[in-house]
């Protein structure tokens, strides 16, 4: 192939490529609407031709030419670093050279031959087209070719730097299994696999990004999903075309119902008992290549609120606790605006001593209450952010001394009063009882207006933003469930683990929002009354 022919080759691939949406840059000629489909050429020095084109100024693809058991010129294209050179050497470069092979198996040995008696590797898979090859090479795989055969071969011999498998700092438990999905997606997918041990788990494989080929692995339990659900989860990944997905938040945004909204409608952990107990519940779970953060959809409102631990401790306890935390979010919500209402508008509210004792910390603040408590909101906010993006030695020294030295500064300096600064630490605190980092960063965007209508209207600016908050969250779905659901609409059954978490032998059905198919969860046999003496019969007096 000449120049001019080659040049000619260009010209009529970029004429294809017009009015094409994708760049033509982004997958490379062998992936135009001419190579697209066309099979491996016969001629090994055509196809090495071709290849070089491809990976022009690919400083990392190796291509190494060696002759098939002394005889057949033969060629392997993969990339350096991505490929496990050891055993390149050891189980593919070393048996396809030496005489023995030779001697045992003739000079005349066809791929078949080769892959089926020479090879000495687990995962090999013959690949019949020039786009498919470019693909597989950046897919971490070697290519071997042969002169004379129409078809190549994929060989698996994939080696890369990675993380172990540690506990998620994100998520940390008291009670509980320590381990953390990974950035590569086969390991993420194979502590799934460990927890769920049926061939009714599914994982569906697809390449999303024109430039990276990001792999996104579709999980979900068949016969516990919904059927409907998992068109529509594809349905939604199909339409995406993008040039990259470096992280798991690209494609949240993308297949999310209300991107409007503050509110998370995919959930995103790091652990793998997470994801399988959702799993279990008839979800499904999306692992990304690259990141450690799995989404998990459809959720709930009060799934935004619980913690793993919840379902490890005895149901008393977690009840308790889940408790604590509604009182605590609506604290972080609400709190910094009540203040400013009853300290502006609505003095009557607070016991007169205690209204004296306001009084007398604000007599000397130059600011109104509403602007106090902006100032200081911004403020630890300001501090949260340093301490986290500080170094880890560091960060939490730097935010506790930041946050005294600045409150105790600004009281004495009198720009804000000490009831201010205790109502923002108690803020604060609260919102750090949270769980789910993106549904606190909701409940801390809103409160902002939430202070402002509160400085404006007092309690009557509170009530209207109450109403406009739980208007939006009612109307709100994650993919086609509603976000308030077992409660509007009201599902008794389903309230077993809402504001309170019931036992595990209460348990016997799983949500119907989420599994439709397959309700039960377990039998009756674990239940008080086949394992308490006398519990049945005291029950029957009872009633």
């Amino acid at each position: 192939m000449g120049k001019g022919a080659s040049e000619q080759t260009d010209a009529k691939d970029a004429s294809s490529s017009k009015g094409d949406a994708r760049p033509h840059t982004s997958e490379g000629f062998l992936h135009s609407e001419k190579y697209r489909e066309h099979p491996i050429f016969k001629d090994i020095d055509q196809n090495e031709e071709l290849l070089r084109k491809q990976f022009e100024k690919c400083s990392d693809v190796v291509f190494r030419p060696f002759a098939l058991l002394g005889a057949r010129k033969a060629l392997i294209v993969y990339v350096d670093g991505l490929v496990d050179s050891k055993e390149l050497e050891a189980n593919i470069l070393k048996p396809l050279t030496t005489a023995q092979g030779a001697s045992a198996y003739g000079r005349d040995a066809t791929l078949s031959t080769v892959e089926k008696y020479i090879l000495p590797i687990a995962n090999i898979e013959p690949i019949q087209t020039l786009s498919r090859t470019v693909t597989i090479i950046l897919r971490w795989q070697v290519m071997l070719f042969v002169d004379g055969e129409e078809k190549a071969l994929a060989l698996s011999v994939s080696k890369w730097p990675q993380r172990a498998v540690t506990e998620p700092e994100t998520e940390t438990v008291i009670r509980g299994p320590r381990e953390g999905f990974t950035e590569n997606v086969r390991t993420s997918t194979a502590l799934i696999r460990r927890r769920i041990h049926t061939p009714e788990l599914k994982t569906e494989s697809m390449q999303i990004g024109r430039l990276t080929q990001t792999q996104v692995v579709l999980c979900y339990i068949q016969g516990l999903i919904d059927d409907k659900l998992v068109e529509e989860v594809k349905t939604r990944l199909k339409r995406i075309e993008i040039d990259s997905v470096l992280e798991s938040g690209y494609i949240e945004e993308l297949i999310e119902d209300t991107p409007w909204s503050p509110f998370p409608q995919i959930q995103n952990t790091e652990k793998p008992d997470v994801v399988t107990a959702l799993l279990l519940e008839g979800r499904f779970a999306l692992l990304i290549d690259g990141t450690p953060f799995a989404l998990v959809a459809p959720i709930n409102l009060w799934g935004a609120l619980a913690s793993p631990e919840d379902y490890y401790e005895r149901f008393l306890i977690s009840t308790m606790i889940r408790w604590l935390r509604y009182t605590f979010a609506l604290i972080a919500l609400f709190l910094p605006a009540l203040y400013v209402a009853i300290t502006t508008f609505h003095q009557e509210f607070l016991p007169f001593s205690l209204l004296l004792s306001v009084a007398a910390a604000r007599e000397n603040t130059p600011y109104p209450a509403v602007i106090e408590a902006l100032i200081m909101e911004f403020t630890f906010e300001a501090i949260r952010e340093a301490g986290v993006r500080m170094p880890k030695a560091i960060g939490s020294a730097i935010s506790i001394v930041g946050a005294l030295v600045i409150g105790q500064a600004a009281v004495q300096a009198g720009i804000v009063s000490a009831p201010m600064v205790i109502i923002v630490a108690i803020t604060g605190i609260a919102s750090f009882t949270i769980p789910r980092f993106n549904f606190a960063i909701a409940l801390r965007m809103l409160r902002f207006p939430v202070i402002i209508l509160a400085g404006l209207f007092g309690i009557f600016g509170i009530l209207f933003a109450t109403i406009c908050i739980v208007l939006h969250i009612c109307s709100l779905r994650s993919f086609g469930m509603p976000y308030t659901s077992p409660i509007t609409p009201l599902s008794i059954p389903n309230l077993k683990d809402t504001l309170f978490r019931a036992p595990w032998w209460a348990m016997r059905k799983r949500p119907y929002q989420s599994s439709k198919a397959n309700l039960t969860r377990q039998s009756t046999a674990a239940s008080p009354t086949h394992r308490i003496p006398g519990f049945k019969k005291q029950k029957e007096g009872s009633e």
